[in-house]
C-alpha cells in the first residue's frame, strides 16, 4: 500500500481507480465491507485501489477543541488500512483551500482530473464541497458527464443498530468496551511510544509507562484493566490503565498510563498497544496523594480479577 500525502505528489498521469472516501475513523466493520467492495469491484474492472481520506478530519478543521475525539490517530488508522488489498490511501490536507472548494470543482479537478476516478464507492451520507453542497444526485450528473460509475452503499447494521464511528465512540465514552469492541470487528486499543514522566508512579510504589494519547480529545477516559504489547516480542503483559488529565497532581493534557503486572524494567522509546478490557471506574480527583494510592491498589486488585477470568 502506497501513503500519498496530499495530490501534489500524486502522479502526473495517474492510473485508473476504483475509489472511496471518508475519515475511516476507527475502520471499523461497516468500513471495512465498503472497502471490500471497493477491491472486489476493481479487480473485475482492472482498476487499481484507492482510499481518500482527510488530515486534519474536516469537523476537527471547522470545530477545533470542540470536535468529537477520534478512535484512531491517523498512524493507527493506517496499521490497519495496511493488512488490507488497497493500492493506495490519499491523505488530503484539509485547511481553507479545500474547505472553501466548490463540489463540482472537487469533483472535476479532484477525482475526475487528478484521481482518475472511473469507479466510485460511496457510504449513504457522504456530503462534500463548500457548504456540504455536493451529494449522491450530484455525482451520478457528474458520472454521467464524465464517464464514471457511480456506486452507493447502504449502512451496515448491528441488531438494528447502524455501525458508525459515532457508535462506536459513544459506547467507549459509557465504558462499554466489549459493546465498542463489536462494532470495530477487534478490540478497542490506543498505540504509541513510551516517554519518559514525572516518575510519580515509581515513588509511590506503583510504576507506570506512559503513552502520549495526542488526540485533542480522547475516546476513552477513566480506569481500565488492559493487556498489553510490545514490550516483549512474544508475550501479551497486563496491567491496570488509567487515561485522563491526572487532577490530582495537576495534570497537563491527556495522557495513558499502564501499570504493568509482573513486569520491570526499561522501555522509554518502545511502541506498544493497549488494548481495553473493562472499565473500571471514571478518572477523579483525590484529597492527597495517600488516598490515590489507596485506591490505586484497589483498581490492580480488580484489574488482575478481571483479567484472570
Amino acid at each position: 500500500m502506497r501513503l500519498v500525502r496530499g495530490l501534489t505528489n500524486l502522479p502526473e498521469a495517474a492510473v485508473p481507480c476504483a475509489l472511496t472516501i471518508g475519515n475511516f475513523d476507527g475502520v471499523h466493520r461497516g468500513h471495512l465491507e465498503i472497502l471490500r467492495l471497493l477491491v472486489d469491484a476493481a479487480g473485475q474492472r482492472g482498476l487499481s485501489t484507492s482510499l481518500m481520506v482527510f488530515e486534519p478530519q474536516p469537523m476537527e478543521y471547522f470545530l477545533q477543541d470542540k470536535a468529537p475525539s477520534r478512535l484512531y490517530r491517523f498512524s493507527e488508522k493506517l496499521r490497519v488500512l495496511e493488512t488490507l488489498k488497497l493500492d493506495s490511501v490519499v491523505a488530503m490536507e484539509f485547511g481553507h483551500h479545500l474547505a472553501q472548494m466548490k463540489a463540482e470543482d472537487f469533483i472535476a479537478h479532484i477525482l475526475v482530473k487528478r484521481m482518475n476516478v472511473k469507479y466510485l464507492l460511496i457510504g449513504d451520507d457522504f456530503r462534500f464541497g463548500h457548504d456540504r453542497a455536493g451529494d449522491f444526485e450530484m455525482l451520478k450528473s457528474a458520472s454521467r458527464q464524465h464517464g464514471f460509475e457511480l456506486h452507493s452503499i447502504d449502512s451496515v447494521l448491528e441488531s438494528e443498530r447502524r455501525i458508525s464511528s459515532t457508535a462506536i465512540r459513544e459506547l467507549l465514552h459509557q465504558g462499554e468496551i466489549k459493546a465498542a469492541s463489536a462494532l470495530l470487528g477487534r478490540p478497542y486499543a490506543m498505540c504509541g511510544r513510551v516517554i519518559h514522566g514525572k516518575k510519580l508512579g515509581r515513588h509511590i510504589g506503583w510504576p507506570t509507562i506512559n503513552i502520549p494519547v495526542r488526540r485533542r480529545n480522547s475516546p476513552v477516559a477513566g480506569i481500565y484493566a488492559v493487556h498489553v504489547s510490545g514490550i516483549e516480542d512474544d508475550r501479551v503483559l497486563d496491567g491496570v490503565a488509567s487515561v485522563g488529565t491526572r487532577p490530582t497532581v495537576d495534570g497537563e493534557g491527556w495522557l495513558l498510563e499502564v501499570h504493568l503486572f509482573d513486569w520491570s524494567g526499561s522501555c522509554y522509546g518502545r511502541r506498544v498497544d493497549v488494548e481495553f478490557v473493562r472499565h473500571l471506574r471514571n478518572e477523579q480527583k483525590f484529597e492527597n496523594i495517600d488516598v490515590m494510592t489507596l485506591q490505586i491498589e484497589r483498581d490492580a486488585a480488580q484489574a488482575r480479577k478481571v483479567l484472570s477470568a
